[in-house]
């Protein structure tokens, strides 16, 4: 099993929480022809934490590392679930069963399926248990 092909590589970015921020990351992201897979936004005492993942990972960096962002690379998984009640419930009991701590999450759900993107404390232990209980994950390619 090739673990290493089901980490992804998100893009986050830590700054200020005011107004135009996330249009100048966007608007970064246009000029440079990058496409957003999925995001998330946190905000915690005035400054705000995007996290990203997009179709040109390097790029992405590069340019926002240009623009002044504080950014960082970060390994998630994505794991396929059912988009009907209990999707959710069945991996985080799989991965509660593991003792594998779920350090945050977010989802995006379109015609195809439902995506569930986790950091975990144990990434590969969270591949192998996931994979084991007949889950699928994306592989990195595939948000390419």
């Amino acid at each position: 099993m090739e673990k290493e092909s089901y980490l992804i590589k998100q893009v986050s970015l830590f700054s200020e929480n005011k107004p135009g921020r996330l249009a100048t990351m966007a608007k970064a992201f246009l000029d440079e022809g990058i496409n957003i897979k999925a995001f998330s936004i946190a905000e915690a005492d005035g400054f705000g934490v995007i996290r990203v993942l997009v179709d040109k990972t390097r790029e992405a960096y590069d340019k926002l590392a240009e623009l002044g962002f504080n950014v960082a690379y970060t390994d998630v998984i994505a794991v396929i679930m059912r988009d009907e009640p209990g999707g959710l419930y069945e991996i985080a009991q799989t991965l509660a069963n593991a003792s594998i701590n779920i350090e945050y999450s977010y989802a995006y759900s379109g015609k195809d399926k439902a995506v569930l993107i986790l950091r975990v404390d144990h990434v590969e232990e969270a591949i192998e248990h996931i994979l084991n209980a007949g889950f699928n994950l994306v592989r990195q390619q595939e948000f390419l």
